[in-house]
């Protein structure tokens, strides 16, 4: 079952189609104007990544999805944007560009659970930024981790895409908390009407770090004057009740 297919990156696109202008104003006053272009890690569909080319940042983006790639470019076209998209893993990152900025929103980061993984990110994120190249990530620590459900938990949330169609999400969520890991498993149902026209399996799996681990995760990887701040992505009416979020800031 990979994750962030066809229909997750359809369902992902009506529920969480644009990033807010706090955020996107946010990572606009902190990126470098003059310096040489960003690149936003992870950057999915582009939530933010359009945004931010409105504002007149030099921004590129790198996903690994295959879906979440080909709906960026649908929609950096439809809005007459251009820019450079890369579909490659974090992981293993190796791209002809390099950056004066590096930058991973909503705590997208966290889906790297392997901590071997997460080091190997932040190593080649590190060699692809120029001195002193500042990495920038928004973070979270569930509300799970403070006060864990004693059985999984189900989530089921319907969208309404620009189709005609409607998706039907139904979520279990399995905590560890003592594992730093949250484990997702949904299913997505399009349908046209009262027919099932299309279904997709998900599995994906998140962790998490507090302020210090993080910080010396950073530190570990190559980079210095790790600081921590308030986080970029706002809490809001959907956001869970002792969810907390941060940001950190680093340099190459």
């Amino acid at each position: 079952m990979a994750a962030y297919g066809r229909l997750c990156t359809l369902f992902y696109d009506a529920d969480k189609p644009r990033a807010s202008d706090a955020e996107a104003a946010w990572y606009a006053q902190r990126l470098p104007h003059d310096a040489g272009p960003s690149l936003e890690v992870m950057s999915g569909s582009g939530r933010l990544l359009l945004p931010l080319l409105q504002l007149g940042r030099n921004v590129h983006g790198v996903d690994v999805s295959p879906a979440m790639h080909a709906s960026c470019e649908a929609r950096l076209e439809a809005a007459g944007l251009t820019t450079p998209l890369f579909r490659q893993d974090v992981v293993t990152l190796n791209l002809p560009f390099r950056y004066a900025a590096a930058f991973v929103a909503a705590g997208s980061f966290q889906l790297l659970v392997d901590p071997v993984a997460a080091q190997k990110a932040l190593e080649r994120i590190r060699a692809h930024l120029v001195a002193p190249g500042q990495l920038l990530m928004d973070l979270y620590v569930p509300a799970e981790a403070a006060h864990p459900p004693g059985a999984p938990v189900v989530h089921v949330q319907t969208v309404a895409p620009p189709d005609a169609t409607s998706i039907a999400r139904r979520s279990e969520i399995f905590v560890d908390v003592e594992g730093r890991r949250i484990d997702i498993r949904s299913r997505y149902e399009q349908r046209e009407r009262a027919t099932i026209i299309a279904r997709e399996d998900e599995a994906l799996a998140l962790t998490w770090y507090t302020e210090e681990e993080i910080v010396a995760l950073l530190g570990d990887a190559g980079f210095s004057d790790v600081t921590v701040g308030p986080a970029a992505w706002p809490i809001d009416a959907e956001t869970p009740e002792g969810e907390r979020r941060f940001s950190v800031s680093a340099s190459a």
